[in-house]
């Protein structure tokens, strides 16, 4: 009978599924060391949050074969050394949707109606009724940032009270919204038409201070925000000068940059905000849900089954995986490319495999591209486990097509994403077994290392064009590591890529777009 220790300390449910199967061993508040002590003679693991499982721990783990997160984040959790050493790392992303959404709907009602404010009155004896006088939430517009699973279940609920619902979220078809009836529009559309705004983001790149002072000023006056997400997508500086100028009518905050937060900040001082210390996913159901999600799946895999949450790539025979995995680094980072280059909203992913690349397993690469296509928006719970999961839920068809002629090449990957705006195509080869490169985008041949910061800009093939961005990049001391122009034909539209050592500020990429002759410029991030 294999052997499971529980780290840390889960819902009972949990512990009595894996004893159908397994010996279990509840052992909580560990060091590294004192784990690494006994983890030599179990075959599975679960973890919360406080068990750190390294490199170190995972080397001691000889008989280790699943180690199960109950919850949603791995960081505590070295995947690439698991999945080097042949560890399955399942979580429960699903486990905490409905407490979530519950959550953000009592923090928004509890902001609408002023009721902390008025309890702590009411603590204090005092009975002041003209003080808290609320708003209604019925026949108001509700936007969405962000329609997954919890913005979905956000967007249900607050119909049955009367709501308008909005959403903003790039990566889910219109088709999709429509069946929830919920309306997509542009981000700023959002920004302006909501009374209410709920963020149901990841955190990354693209969202940290995605609502500056910027966003804030084109909203309605007397707008509410509830951010039950990640702190940092909101600017707290901007915030709190909206909350102050009135501009901001109220927030509620369940997450903040730092946690636990510095209390020291305006936000905790001010009267029409509305803090909790991060209960999104604090409820009895949520703990047990979460517990008994990842003990299902490690009976599954004891029993010989797939693990239905995995986080890292599942296991390839030696023989595939020695030859799809040069490929797998070239799909993701030209998707993520792709991605981060594509104007519109996605509803086909075309995938095709040209040459050599055509006679070996795809599967996997066909995953990889999925991943860097949704990592960028999704976050990084995001894997080729769940990538083509998550596609469907978001309305978009994957079509893969393959071809034994590879033309100028032995293999040729090409992505293509059509949207409501058109189509974005990106082709790319190895050259050996590790040199990545793009030979083709939008139209135009080009041969680039995808990686780093990329600055890519459609223009007109002119003279001069060229040097006024580097004058640019060169007076804000930003060294171009390399340029690359693809044209078809001289003096017409050309595509400039430029990699540079640094990422260009904003105000910076401004000036280049205003350069004449220049189309757009982009900054992307590999």
């Amino acid at each position: 009978m294999p052997k499971v220790l529980v780290s840390d300390k889960i819902a009972a449910e949990g512990i009595e599924i894996l004893k159908r199967v397994a010996e279990v061993d509840v052992k909580t508040g560990l060091s590294e060391d004192e784990l690494c002590e006994i983890i030599g003679g179990y075959d599975g693991l679960v973890i919360r949050s406080s068990t750190q499982v390294t490199a170190k721990g995972l080397d001691a783990a000889k008989n280790l074969k699943i180690i199960g997160r109950a919850g949603v984040g791995v960081d505590n959790v070295d995947v690439p050394k698991a999945t080097e050493r042949g560890v399955i790392v399942v979580n429960s992303p699903g486990g905490n949707t409905i407490a979530a959404a519950e959550l953000t709907v009592a923090m928004l009602l509890a902001l609408a109606r002023n009721i902390p404010q008025a309890y702590c009155s009411m603590l204090n004896k005092v009975w002041d009724r003209s003080k808290f006088v609320g708003n209604e939430v019925y026949k108001k517009t509700l936007g969405v940032l962000g329609l997954g699973k919890i913005g979905q279940e956000v967007a249900k609920r607050m119909q049955a009270f009367g709501m308008t619902v909005i959403a903003y979220d790039p990566f889910i078809s219109s088709h999709a919204a429509e069946q929830i009836g919920v309306e997509l529009v542009e981000f700023e559309d959002c920004l302006k038409r909501s009374d209410y705004i709920t963020l149901h983001l990841p955190k990354n790149k693209d969202t940290i201070g995605m609502l500056g002072a910027k966003q804030f000023a084109m909203m309605k006056d007397g707008v509410r925000i509830i951010n039950v997400a990640r702190g940092g997508i909101i600017d707290d500086a901007a915030l709190i000068e909206a909350l102050k100028s009135g501009k901001c009518a109220g927030a509620a905050l369940d997450v903040y940059v730092k946690e636990p937060p510095d209390f020291s900040s305006e936000l905790f001082s001010l009267p029409n905000v509305v803090t909790t210390p991060h209960l999104g996913a604090s409820t009895e159901e949520a703990q047990t849900n979460v517990a008994i999600d990842v003990a299902e799946q490690i009976v599954d895999v004891f029993e010989g089954r797939s693990a239905r949450s995995a986080v890292n790539m599942p296991a390839l025979s030696p023989e595939v995986l020695a030859a799809v995995q040069p490929y797998l680094p070239l799909a993701e980072k030209m998707a993520s490319l792709a991605a981060q280059t594509t104007e519109g909203r996605p509803t086909q992913i075309e995938v095709r495999y040209c040459g050599e690349i055509a006679s070996i397993e795809t599967g996997p690469i066909g995953r990889a591209v999925l991943v860097g296509l949704l990592k960028p928006v999704v976050g990084e719970n995001v894997n080729p486990v769940n990538a083509p999961v998550i596609a469907k839920q978001r309305g978009l068809e994957v079509v893969e097509s393959k071809s034994p002629e590879g033309g100028d090449y032995a293999s040729l990957l090409t992505i293509s994403i059509k949207t409501d705006k058109g189509v974005n195509e990106v082709s790319g080869t190895l050259f050996g077994a590790k040199d990545m490169r793009v030979v083709r985008m939008g139209g135009f041949p080009i041969d680039i290392a995808p990686e780093g910061i990329l600055l890519i800009s459609p223009h007109i093939d002119k003279p001069g064009i060229i040097g006024q961005v580097g004058t640019i990049l060169g007076n804000e001391n930003i060294n171009i590591a390399s340029m690359h122009l693809g044209r078809t034909t001289p003096g017409k539209n050309a595509l400039m890529v430029l990699s540079v050592d640094s990422e260009v500020p904003a105000p910076v990429l401004e000036k280049i777009a205003r350069i004449s002759g220049i189309d757009s410029v982009k900054q992307v991030a590999l």
